[in-house]
């Protein structure tokens, strides 16, 4: 009768030992057997929206999982400043812009991942996070950036959509080629739309720049210019017109003679009062003001 009693007592203190991870839906996970007694071994991934129990001394990573993003700029939230580029005639822009992705969910993938770069960088935790993807997406979308832009003047950055649309889909191939290098050749960071599933490709993360801005007093002296071209334009519409009706002055002098385009003008103007007399009557003429 004692040995149920002593059964019971050892799975109730095995049950108070026992531990339980859970990931989010939109976190992923691993464990690792690290007992007192045993070496440390990987035990298994633990999906999104799971939870798992482990032992004592066991290990557990909880990760972002899902689409994520690396926003730099001038925001406060983002993990990056502005990124600064130097265009093909030596001048100096700033960039603003996100990365989005999915880190590879597909547990061999990222058991690798954890276990060559997330564990270097304590990437469980939200500062290690990001310093992990400022090493392995801002350190090649800077390379990249500097690459592509050096084939463009800052002119046509600045104020062309075409030429900035290209330049896009360059700094964007670079992007995907340079952080597959940084990662040592693992599809780590995929699509943002990525799921792990078997009938997907890992794809490549997905990059969104804003316009190349150059300084601010280069765009001052581009707007002055800009305003000097429009006035001259004006004012040479305003000559245009100066001298078409110069022309037509010339030609109603022409018909009338100086004096009747005199009286022309007069009439035109509402200086001179007609007034219809019919034929054979008499007309007096009273000066202004009754004199």
């Amino acid at each position: 009768m004692k040995t149920p009693r002593i059964a019971a007592t050892a799975l109730l203190v095995l049950g108070l030992a026992a531990c339980s991870v859970s990931t989010g839906p939109d976190q992923v996970g691993l464990e690792y057997d690290a007992g007192a007694f045993s070496s440390t071994t990987f035990d298994n991934c633990i999906p999104a929206g799971h939870r798992e129990y482990y032992g004592p001394g066991d290990l557990t990573f909880v990760y972002p999982g899902g689409q994520r993003t690396f926003t730099f700029g001038a925001s406060e939230s983002a993990e990056a400043p502005q990124a600064t580029v130097v265009s093909n005639d030596d001048l100096e822009l700033t960039v603003e812009g996100v990365v989005t992705f999915t880190l590879n969910p597909t547990c061999e993938t990222l058991r690798e991942w954890h276990e060559r770069i997330g564990l270097k960088y304590a990437a469980d935790t939200p500062q290690g996070w990001v310093d992990m993807l400022t090493t392995y997406i801002g350190q090649p979308l800077n390379r990249a950036l500097d690459d592509a832009s050096k084939e463009y003047s800052w002119r046509d950055l600045y104020t062309s959509a075409d030429t900035k649309a290209e330049w896009e889909q360059k700094v964007g191939e670079l992007l995907s080629k340079y952080i597959a290098e940084q990662s040592g050749g693992g599809d780590f960071f995929c699509s943002p739309n990525y799921t792990g599933a078997e009938d997907q490709e890992c794809g490549t993360p997905q990059l969104t720049i804003q316009q190349p801005v150059p300084p601010e007093d280069v765009r001052e002296a581009l707007t002055r210019a800009q305003t000097a071209i429009e006035e001259t334009a004006a004012q040479e519409e305003e000559n245009k017109r100066v001298e078409m009706e110069l022309e037509a002055i010339e030609q109603l002098v022409d018909v009338l003679g100086p004096e009747g385009y005199i009286l022309y003008e007069a009439l035109k103007s509402g200086s001179v009062e007609v007034v219809p007399v019919p034929q054979g009557g008499a007309v007096n003429i009273t000066p202004r003001g009754g004199e």
